[in-house]
């Protein structure tokens, strides 16, 4: 079993930055890819951004140049950091954890997934 514990969602106004973190418990996560969702009311779960084991990283057209996605294999912690924040960002953000090291977009391809965090963009 493995737990994943998002924070650092919040309010911020446009332009602003975030860093969301996600902390894996129960075991490692070192050799699987993590991913970030985000999804907003009445709409589907999204791809984000995802980081393979051996941390090459994608992203959604819509956050190049503006977010990243990180990992620390010692802490067992995936980061995403956001800026240039837009009010189209406003969402619920979700980490995921992947069947395998490979990442990918679909939310099929991860088996365990954190609460969410809100993330609020006013303009």
């Amino acid at each position: 079993q493995v737990q994943l514990v998002e924070s650092g969602g919040g309010l911020v106004q446009a332009g602003g930055s975030l860093r969301l973190s996600c902390a894996a418990s129960g075991r490692t996560v070192s050799t699987n890819a993590m991913a970030w969702f985000r999804q907003a009311p009445g709409k589907e779960r999204d791809f984000v951004a995802a980081i393979t084991w051996r941390g090459v990283t994608y992203y959604t057209d819509s956050v190049k140049g503006r977010f990243t996605i990180s990992r620390d294999n010692a802490k067992n912690t995936v980061y995403l950091q956001m800026n240039s924040l837009k009010p189209d960002d406003t969402s619920v953000y979700f980490c995921a954890k992947a069947r395998s090291p490979i990442a990918t977009m679909t939310t099929y391809g991860y088996d365990y997934w954190g609460q969410g965090t809100q993330v609020t963009v006013s303009s």
